[in-house]
């Protein structure tokens, strides 16, 4: 019988801006428990975990006094972290994946290429400033900050929508479905690349 170690990853931060504890589990089955302190933060993040199927924990305590920018960034950080670590050597994965996820009339599609080559090409053109209490200019900063530590290129595009919520849902969704694709083993084990790395 062949044994497939466990990809999981445990991260601790803290800043003078946050203290965030995450564990994820890749092979999981979507099951959440996250705190941000930010509602919709939360809401997106369980999406997230949910349909990528990834085991998610993660408690942020953050400066909401001063915004929501450093809680919605550093929580991108360390989940970035934690995934790239569960994936080690990145032998066996698929690696590349894209993805299209609706909600209503709102539409995203997701390309992801866990290449170890950071780099956030996203287009969600947000109509307001806010959802709940988080800047929506953040939730586009949180996919470029996550691609950098996860190691990642990803493009994020909006096809269409009307309704702000329903863009940002589509697009973690979309993520999630794509990421769910990229880490899934393929039953070989090489490292996915012709340079023998990533």
């Amino acid at each position: 019988m062949n044994h497939r170690p466990a990809r999981t990853a445990s991260v601790s931060r803290q800043t003078a801006e946050t203290k965030i504890e995450l564990t994820v589990s890749l092979d999981g089955s979507g099951q959440h428990d996250i705190q941000t302190g930010l509602g919709f933060l939360d809401h997106m993040l369980a999406a997230l975990a949910r349909h990528s199927g990834f085991d998610l924990s993660l408690n942020c305590v953050g400066d909401l006094e001063v915004d929501d920018h450093h809680t919605v960034e550093d929580c991108a950080i360390v989940l970035g972290q934690a995934i790239d670590q569960a994936l080690g050597e990145r032998k066996g994965i698929r690696r590349f994946s894209h993805a299209y996820a609706p909600l209503d009339e709102s539409l995203v599609r997701v390309v992801l290429d866990l290449s170890g080559r950071p780099g956030a090409w996203i287009d969600l053109p947000f109509r307001t400033e806010r959802l709940g209490i988080v800047a929506t200019e953040n939730l586009v900063h949180f996919f470029r900050s996550m691609a950098m530590t996860l190691r990642a290129t990803v493009h994020v595009d909006c096809l269409r929508s009307d309704n702000d919520h329903h863009l940002a849902e589509a697009a973690f969704k979309a993520m999630a479905i794509a990421l769910r694709m990229a880490v899934a083993r393929t039953g070989m084990d090489d490292i996915p690349s012709t340079k023998g790395v990533l």
